[in-house]
């Protein structure tokens, strides 16, 4: 049994278990010998498609865990034409933007599958309780034919 020391908690910084996550994965999968030097190679790695790619992972998991508290981090934004002049988008906003609608055709054709498959258990399970009814209905009239 373990006693706490204090009774402070910290809080995690948005965006940061979702790096230690990919940074898990990729430990389980590669099964380094060293896991310092790999940590490293793999945040340098990181580093560098963030610098490449304006993708920053830390921003996109603090948006993924912020979506599901409130939903408004993955609304679609408007195109660039109907913005005000003066405001202008990052480029990162605009590429997430564009990635979630590639995406999104993929999800909506997982969700249609999903709809239908519940559809269908749906089906089978009314269809099941119409023949319970139908056998006790069967049963019942049996019993009072013998009575």
């Amino acid at each position: 049994m373990s006693i706490p020391f204090s009774s402070t908690h910290y809080r995690i910084p948005q965006g940061f278990g979702n790096l230690l996550e990919g940074l898990t994965r990729e430990i389980l999968r590669e099964q380094p010998d060293s896991i310092p030097a790999f940590a490293a190679a793999y945040f340098e790695n990181l580093l560098e498609k963030r610098d490449k790619t304006n993708f920053d992972p830390a921003e996109w998991g603090t948006k993924v865990d912020d979506r599901f508290y409130n939903n408004h981090a993955f609304k679609e934004q408007e195109p660039l034409e109907k913005c005000e002049p003066g405001k202008e988008k990052s480029q990162t906003s605009m590429k997430e933007v564009t990635a979630l609608n590639e995406s999104s055709e993929e999800d909506k054709d997982m969700e249609e599958n999903a709809a239908l498959k519940i559809q269908a258990a749906f089906r089978g399970h009314l269809a099941r309780e119409e023949v319970k009814k139908m056998k006790s209905s069967d049963l019942q009239e049996k019993t009072e034919e013998n009575e």
